[in-house]
């Protein structure tokens, strides 16, 4: 799948829309919700947060609750894109021995790193649920959408936890 120009500028329009009157937490949510609404091979998306050395899930849509709502770095590919800085596109998680198994229906997998002050904090996670469901284009994308979110995880770190 990719991304086309005539679909990205509209949707980080609408991006910039929400994190202006949203924070934290609900803005977080919110653009998941949009993400995944906009496009459909986007299936499952999220946003977790660098706490410490584990990621916390902040924000997702989707069919389901994942159970990974705190992700040692040490692991899994949301993992690996916190520690090395940068996006990580896997064509086929089944053949990824790094993957966290989470959705039986899930194939691909597209992690981006969130940056503030020129570090990692936080990450943009997207399931697909066919192999290749991601390209150069949505990887690209992405980044541009989590140049956008930085400000909300970090006002989420400073947010109580939610109930």
């Amino acid at each position: 799948m990719t991304v086309s120009p005539r679909a990205a500028t509209p949707a980080l329009l609408q991006i910039d829309a929400i994190v202006a009157h949203l924070q934290g937490r609900a803005a977080l949510q919110e653009v998941c919700r949009f993400l995944r609404a906009s496009f459909r091979h986007y299936r499952w998306v999220g946003v977790y947060r660098l706490a410490g050395s584990e990621l916390v899930l902040d924000g997702w849509d989707g069919p389901a609750a994942t159970e990974h709502v705190r992700i040692p770095i040490e692991r899994g590919i949301c993992g690996q894109a916190a520690r090395e800085d940068r996006t990580v596109l896997v064509d086929d998680v089944r053949a990824d021995p790094a993957y966290l198994a989470c959705f039986l229906e899930t194939r691909a997998e597209a992690v981006v790193p969130i940056r503030s002050g020129g570090r990692v904090v936080g990450e943009i996670d997207i399931d697909g649920n066919e192999v290749r469901a991601f390209d150069r284009s949505d990887g690209a994308f992405l980044e541009r959408v989590a140049e956008r979110l930085s400000a909300a995880v970090v006002v989420a770190a400073a947010e109580p936890p939610p109930a």
